[in-house]
């Protein structure tokens, strides 16, 4: 029997058991279904999820086992990671992904209910914490962390976004359970609450704060990079699945690789694949897929990503949300490694490309790399009218952001980007001459 793949349309209703965990289905010995979870609005773990699922390329792995079986690979799209691990632990989802405070509370509920997962790849990361913002609304008068002692702020609790805000506001000595009134709340529905003035901030991970400021639904109060604490997206698995199939297993992170290769060959053409899947804006996924964009994309598993892992365990048991977490035991990266071979020494030692400042002119399908954000300036001055996005990263941070929503900064002939009005701030006290501008100011100064 000619083996094929065959890619499943993602469903809501949960699948029989007999249907995952590469059991056959009931009947035909000879067809293994592979259920992938996924989100596809988090768009750090595309190469994982929705850019690996439009390209085709796990199903093409697949195929050429010529093995006689039939696999057959059903794609579920979840909002958040929870729901993803309540399906792994009750063996009806065999690999998923989700962000890094989430991973370790798949792994403590894979070990609690006896359905062991292990992390097994990496999707994109930031070394410095730039995928998760706290914004405001547009007209808010909040203008640093200090302000939002005593206000309502929407997050998700147990993700990532969650542990920023409890991070940043014990920096800024904010009790993050006392001193703010904290919402638990899916990002669509905090941003809905910020739109209607029940929520005074919100803290998300990708893409939620870039795009709502895109919209002019927000704008940036924190820089999740200032922490300077990495966070990542990965993949996590089921120990009995990667044992059972371990070439299914490894298949998938192959085909990772080749949508994480096309992504980083391809930025333009990768980010209009998401947007196309997502309905998001192809300029907001740019934002963080692109090639200078806050996520980087590398499915080894670096060590600075396993120690920053070791690190959130503490804000989850504060939370109690999680126990002791053996995050060693958790981390296995044996199969990607398996299946990147030579060169996963290579990628393990790669660093994020230099932050540098971008413009995406309309119809174009490259953008143009500027060695300055005033140089970015002359050229979107230049064009009023033939610029579909333009990047600058933050002068601090290097978060790329969009350049008409920073905060810009004139010190003298220097022109600097922040992604929030707090770093901004914190330069101009540091610099005598230094003062804010207008975006267009900032225009109006290189024209």
């Amino acid at each position: 029997m000619k083996r094929t793949a065959v890619a499943a349309s993602a469903v809501v209703l949960l699948l029989p058991l007999s249907a995952c965990g590469g059991d056959a289905e009931a009947g035909d010995s000879s067809t293994v279904t592979v259920t992938v979870g996924y989100q596809s609005k988090t768009i750090n773990t595309v190469t994982a999820g929705t850019l690996l699922r439009s390209l085709g390329y796990f199903e093409k792995q697949l195929t050429s086992f010529g093995d006689g079986v039939t696999y057959k690979v059903v794609w579920q799209d979840y909002a958040t990671g929870a729901p993803i691990t309540a399906q792994m632990t009750a063996g009806k989802i065999d690999i998923g992904s989700m962000g890094d405070f989430p991973l370790l509370i798949n792994a403590a509920r894979g070990k609690q209910l006896n359905r062991p997962t292990h992390l097994v790849s990496v999707t994109g990361y930031n070394l410095r914490g730039g995928l998760n913002t706290i914004v405001t609304a547009p007209d808010s008068g909040l203008s640093s962390l200090k302000d939002l002692k005593g206000k309502k702020v929407s997050t998700s609790v147990g993700s990532a976004a969650d542990g920023t805000l409890v991070r940043a506001l014990q920096r800024a000595g904010i009790d993050p359970n006392d001193g703010i009134e904290k919402l638990n709340q899916q990002p669509a529905v905090g941003a809905s609450a910020l739109a209607a003035g029940s929520a005074d901030a919100l803290s998300q991970f990708v893409a939620w704060p870039g795009l709502l400021t895109y919209q002019g639904k927000a704008k940036a109060l924190y820089d999740g990079a200032q922490l300077n604490l990495p966070t990542f997206h990965g993949v996590t698995a089921r120990e009995d699945f990667a044992e059972d199939r371990p070439a299914v297993l490894e298949a998938f992170l192959k085909a990772q690789a080749q949508a994480t290769d096309y992504l980083n060959a391809h930025p333009v053409t990768a980010a209009e694949k998401v947007a196309e899947a997502t309905g998001l804006p192809a300029e907001v996924v740019y934002l963080y897929n692109g090639a200078h964009g806050i996520s980087t994309f590398d499915p080894a598993v670096k060590p600075q990503l396993v120690s920053a892992l070791k690190q959130d365990v503490s804000v989850l048991k504060a939370a109690k949300l999680t126990g002791d977490v053996d995050v060693d035991a958790f981390v296995d990266d044996q199969y990607v490694k398996k299946a990147l071979g030579a060169s996963y020494g290579k990628q393990l030692a790669a660093t994020p490309p230099a932050a540098a400042s971008e413009a995406w002119p309309k119809g174009a399908q490259e953008t143009r790399t500027f060695k300055s954000p005033a140089q970015l300036l002359s050229y979107v001055a230049a064009h009023p009218d033939g610029i579909r996005a333009a990047y600058v990263p933050d002068a601090t941070t290097g978060t790329l952001w969009f350049a008409d929503k920073a905060v810009w900064v004139a010190d003298g002939e220097k022109l600097l980007p922040f992604v929030a009005p707090a770093t901004a701030q914190a330069y101009v006290d540091r610099h005598e001459a230094a003062r804010v501008i207008t975006y267009a100011d900032a225009l109006e100064r290189v024209s």
